[in-house]
């Protein structure tokens, strides 16, 4: 949920000639940034059907696929993880008609690039990788069938078929191989997968997740293979409008509870550490209906907080979360510290995004449950869009 803006464009293009410089030849060269009003806009709305919106939209400037989850291995130790891969669109479609014929197999409108974490909670330690690349000559992309979707980027990858998906990544010190089945039915988020993100319709994006997916794989930590089974979170978003410069980030909650419901929270953040209108969230009932809640429906208030050691950057680490229409009272705590990501080779950006659990009462009876926290800005603002 992290793809910065304009000066991230020449950041990317930067990296891209440093990893192959056939890439940014003179004849081959990346087209010039250009404004997102050039783009696709969401502002008529979504019409998301699957499992065709399960693939890529070119057109749109910026997409996501956002797979977060907690496990367990056979030992009874947790893990958090995430897996994530990004497309960023760098010209509007129309810039294809300038092209010369024959096209090279290097040029593209298109950047993808892809970050993977994983949380140990016996060892209290955080892994995270990273790779960025062109969506070219077979490096990275998206490639969709009737029925099956491949989001790549090189070795890592997400493979979702009628049966599930299929996750890979392989960073330095530690591996993910997961099959996700997914318990509910993809969960609308807004107006039907129309989601408000700003002041005017055009600040929107078409989301929607997998709230509730069965996980079982294995995570090899060194040269150890640890068989893992839990729970797991998707998210697929897309857009073309960046963030309103009067917030500096956003904090998005994800909450998979011991009664079969499920929580996200999205928040935008200002300057002065507020909450925008336009935040919103979604509640799921245990048969996977989702209930759309307005900004004033829902108060996150931190209690405490975590100073990185890596950047500076202090973030929340305990809050206290109100739902007022279900009556649902909730302490939520993050379960490992240090769950920053420093995306230097990629983004650049730096983020925290790490596992939580969360216990409370609905209406008076007790749950619990596992999820995930994203916190951006709060290294420095982000000029980007969720």
């Amino acid at each position: 949920m992290i793809v910065g803006r304009t000066r991230l464009y020449h950041r990317l293009i930067l990296l891209i000639c440093l990893l192959s410089p056939l890439v940014c030849s003179a004849e081959e060269r990346t087209p010039s940034p250009t404004p997102e009003a050039d783009f696709e806009s969401v502002s008529n709305g979504c019409d998301l059907q699957f499992p065709r919106d399960h693939g890529a939209h070119p057109g749109f400037q910026t997409e996501w696929w956002y797979y977060t989850g907690n496990l367990r291995g056979e030992g009874g130790e947790r893990y958090g993880f995430q897996i994530t891969f990004f497309r960023r669109q760098i010209a509007p479609l129309a810039e294809q008609e300038k092209w010369p014929d024959p096209v090279s197999t290097w040029r593209t409108l298109q950047v993808y690039f892809a970050h993977t974490a994983l949380s140990n909670m016996a060892t209290g330690k955080f892994h995270h990788g990273e790779k960025i690349s062109r969506g070219a000559a077979d490096l990275a992309g998206v490639r969709q069938g009737p029925s099956e979707t491949l989001i790549f980027l090189e070795d890592w990858s997400a493979r979702i078929t009628p049966s599930g998906h299929e996750l890979k990544s392989q960073a330095q010190s530690f591996s993910i191989q997961l099959n996700l089945k997914p318990l509910k039915e993809p969960v609308l988020h807004g107006e039907s997968g129309y989601s408000l993100k700003g002041s005017t319709p055009d600040k929107a994006s078409c989301y929607y997740s997998l709230t509730r997916m069965e996980a079982l794989g294995i995570v090899t930590l060194g040269n150890r293979d640890i068989p893992v089974a839990g729970t797991a979170w998707m998210d697929h978003e897309f857009s073309s409008t960046p963030i309103e410069s009067i917030y500096v980030g956003w904090d998005w909650f994800s909450l998979q509870f011991t009664d079969n419901t499920e929580l996200m929270i999205y928040l935008l953040r200002k300057k002065d550490g507020s909450f925008g209108t336009p935040s919103s969230g979604t509640f799921v009932d245990a048969a996977g209906r989702g209930f759309h809640l307005g900004s004033d429906e829902f108060s996150v208030q931190a209690l405490d907080f975590w100073k990185s050691p890596h950047t500076g950057a202090t973030y929340p680490s305990r809050w206290k979360l109100h739902v007022h229409p279900i009556q649902m009272d909730l302490t939520v705590e993050a379960n490992l510290a240090d769950q920053e990501l420093r995306t230097g080779g990629s983004t650049q950006i730096t983020y925290w995004e790490g596992s939580v659990s969360a216990t409370g009462a609905v209406s008076g009876k007790p749950v619990a449950s596992v999820g995930y926290v994203e916190l951006t800005g709060y290294a420095h603002p982000i000029e980007a869009l969720h």
